[in-house]
């Protein structure tokens, strides 16, 4: 069983009157990690249903409190997965806050566009957000020793760590179970956000992100070469984003004239999930990008890391129009943390580009490669 950083975050965190909300993409451990958490809490009542049972949706959005109060009563918590299915779920966890302030509440939803939007407002002050992403390095290093982190390093890079593709062992295994996340999970959640119907066109956006890992994307060009305007190309990658697919970063940019930040930098938030969408599963050796897939797994894995660890921070990538960059910009207490993401460690010295150091004097600079990338995304 592999240990989630964020349980005992979320058992500190569940009080009485508050709501503590889950998000994360389908497939992640939502559900087995709530049911850990219920068997932890034995000389408690816990109440726990899904988003998807007509009675539950039916109580959960009746806006009545005496149909609220039946359903909890006697209960020290309630638990409800898949929350984003239920109408008015924000509106009925105030009133049961405001009204049952002995009851805690975990809810847990695959997407953050339908869920946050029915919960945040509502529950302004009383609810806290937290993320379940695929398995960490940070949570893998808790339980394994580093020689054999590196030696599954390989495997994390090209078939990712969600948790079914870790507990099977054969290759074949993890390309179809990859490739079943890929279909029946993650683009179900797209479609089922806006009424959507072309799986297609979101596998053709979804394969010209995959091969721009790294470089500043145009969102007219990709609509051109998709035949659609630059707004619907806009709208999918919002939606992409918000299913935990994508994430996107932006330029950073305070001193510097010719520091470019018009365009962002799109990254998949497994590295399976990525090869999926081109269907290449080749090992390393067979691979000419080598550089996007541990730029990739880098980047996404620190900001993974400074998620768990509540280490409070904005991240950047940072370039110029004369073409010099730095892969990952962390913004902390006042201060910048550059990281340039290289899988082989190089003979020569790599030092930050000269623009930056000038204007950045106090900053720290970082290589994550292969021999060295537990010190900093675990």
């Amino acid at each position: 069983m592999i240990p989630r950083f964020i349980e005992k975050q979320i058992l500190k965190e569940l009080k009485p009157a508050k709501v503590i909300a889950l998000f994360g993409a389908r497939r992640t451990g939502k559900t087995f990690l709530m049911n850990k958490i219920k068997k932890q809490l034995l000389k408690k009542k816990v109440l726990m249903v899904h988003g998807q049972n007509l009675d539950t949706t039916e109580i959960l959005s009746s806006q009545r409190l005496s149909i609220l109060k039946r359903f909890v009563a006697g209960y020290d918590y309630l638990f409800v997965d898949e929350a984003q299915k239920i109408s008015n779920i924000g509106v009925n966890l105030k009133l049961l806050v405001d009204s049952f302030p002995k009851l805690s509440i975990f809810v847990t939803g695959s997407s953050s566009f339908a869920l946050k939007n029915k919960v945040g407002e509502p529950l302004v002050g009383r609810s806290q957000y937290l993320y379940l992403y695929p398995i960490s390095q940070l949570e893998f290093a808790s339980y394994q020793d580093i020689q054999t982190l590196n030696d599954n390093l390989e495997t994390y890079l090209i078939y990712g760590s969600y948790p079914q593709i870790i507990t099977v062992k054969t290759l074949k295994q993890k390309v179809s179970i990859i490739e079943s996340i890929r279909d029946g999970y993650l683009l179900r959640d797209i479609l089922e956000l806006d009424n959507l119907k072309d799986s297609l066109f979101i596998f053709n956006l979804l394969r010209l992100i995959a091969f721009q890992i790294g470089h500043d994307i145009s969102y007219s060009e990709l609509a051109s070469k998709l035949n659609v305007n630059k707004k619907t190309v806009m709208r999918y990658l919002e939606l992409l984003e918000k299913s935990y697919i994508l994430f996107s970063l932006h330029g950073f940019s305070k001193n510097l004239r010719k520091e470019y930040t018009k365009s962002p930098r799109y990254y998949f938030w497994d590295n399976g999930i990525r090869n999926a969408v081109i269907s290449n599963y080749n090992r390393l050796t067979l691979r000419n990008d080598v550089g996007q897939l541990w730029e990739n797994f880098a980047v996404s894995e620190r900001i993974k890391f400074t998620g768990y660890k509540q280490i409070h921070c904005n991240h950047f990538f940072w370039r110029t129009y004369d073409q010099k960059e730095i892969d990952l910009i962390e913004e902390r207490g006042g201060k910048l943390f550059a990281y340039e993401c290289k899988y082989t460690k190089s003979e020569k010295q790599i030092k930050p580009p000269k623009d930056f150091l000038v204007n950045y004097p106090k900053s720290e600079f970082y290589i994550i490669n292969k021999q060295n990338y537990p010190n900093h995304l675990t």
